[in-house]
């Protein structure tokens, strides 16, 4: 009996000291990989930047060129508000850094975003960021390429992506999904290139300046039309909501119409 007591003992004490050897690796490697997640992270970010603002193929160029292709873009931070870029003053006032200002942690903090009503929120995002991170190519103090963050939900959960536009802040150069979980084979070609490639050209906004570019139901034939995936009909609509937010009143419309003279 006490050498069955004795095994016994032996047995949780090596079960114990091996559950926290274990920990310990884990907490070691989490922390160690941390550096090299966090760069990939980045990595992958500016990769689906430069994909959809048409300047990468991942086809036919190498990883390492993604950095190069990047310095051509210049982070700016934009006051949702009053519609218009913040120059380096306002930024520090704010306490914000530019190299590491992560924008979706910023939506939970009541300093730089507000919650949406019912009515405002038809992305269901919950929170507006007040001043989100946007990317911006230039020649000669000429916007020729504006990086715009989306978000919206889908089917499943929220769709995250980059909407890019020319200098006129009103044609479409691309679009570019980096996190979606919908549905293989169906609201997952949110992220095909052939889906993705029929929104180059499209206009944002009409003359009178009001939301034009929809995703609709059928062929998507007009300049701001854009063709609703096959059998995903709440992925699509999720998709056009998100546009509408973003390009409407809450969100970037107040800064494209500054921007394009509208």
């Amino acid at each position: 009996m006490a050498s069955s007591s004795y095994s016994m003992k032996q047995t949780l004490l090596t079960a114990f000291f091996l559950c926290v050897v274990c920990s310990v690796l884990v907490s070691i490697a989490a922390v160690a990989l941390k550096p090299m997640q966090d760069a990939n992270r980045i990595q992958d970010r500016n990769r689906n930047i430069l994909v959809a603002a048409g300047v990468y193929d991942a086809e036919n160029q190498a990883a390492a060129d993604i950095g190069v292709l990047f310095d051509q873009f210049t982070p700016r931070i934009v006051d949702l508000v009053e519609g218009r870029f913040l120059n380096a003053q306002e930024i520090n006032q704010l306490g914000i850094d530019i190299a590491t200002y992560d924008q979706r942690r910023a939506t939970s903090d009541p300093r730089y975003s507000r919650p949406l009503t019912d009515t405002e929120d038809i992305a269901k995002i919950k929170r507006l960021v007040r001043y989100p991170l946007v990317y911006v190519a230039e020649q000669q103090d000429q916007i020729q390429k504006l990086v715009l963050p989306v978000s919206g939900y889908g089917l499943w959960s929220i769709i995250y992506g980059y909407l890019v536009l020319e200098g006129d802040a009103n044609t479409v150069i691309g679009i570019g999904f980096y996190e979606s979980k919908e549905t293989p084979g169906l609201g997952a070609e949110v992220t095909s290139p052939s889906w993705l490639a029929q929104w180059s050209g499209k206009k944002v906004f009409t003359d009178n300046g009001s939301v034009a570019l929809r995703v609709i139901r059928g062929s998507g034939a007009g300049e701001s039309e854009i063709s609703g995936i096959a059998g995903a009909t709440l992925t699509s609509r999720g998709v056009d909501n998100l546009i509408q937010f973003w390009m409407g009143g809450n969100g970037f419309g107040p800064l494209l119409r500054n921007l394009g003279g509208n």
